[in-house]
């Protein structure tokens, strides 16, 4: 597999592990109210989700802040998720 196709589908691996993280954390509540609390769209909710939106750190911060974390917390959810040496860089 050449360099870009490898990043591209470790990029896709970190952005479904933010997919997980906040389903997971939504709940049963739904995207319409996880969005309000946010102060975010709902369809970036949605894309957020369907692991299709790359958020900038502003979005994820927000999103943070409305499951009442820290973004540092909000981050280690997420790193859970993560395959072990998963990298978008070349060593």
């Amino acid at each position: 597999m050449n360099y870009k196709k490898y990043v591209e589908q470790n990029k896709k691996t970190l952005l479904e592990c933010l997919s997980h993280t906040v389903k997971d954390l939504r709940g049963d509540l739904s995207q319409s109210i996880i969005a309000a609390k946010g102060d975010l769209s709902s369809s970036t909710i949605n894309l957020i989700e369907r692991g299709i939106k790359d958020p900038q750190f502003t979005t994820l911060f927000k999103l943070a802040e409305t499951f009442e974390m820290k973004l540092s917390d909000f981050i280690k959810c997420i790193e859970k998720e993560i395959p072990e040496n998963l990298t978008l860089i070349d060593k």
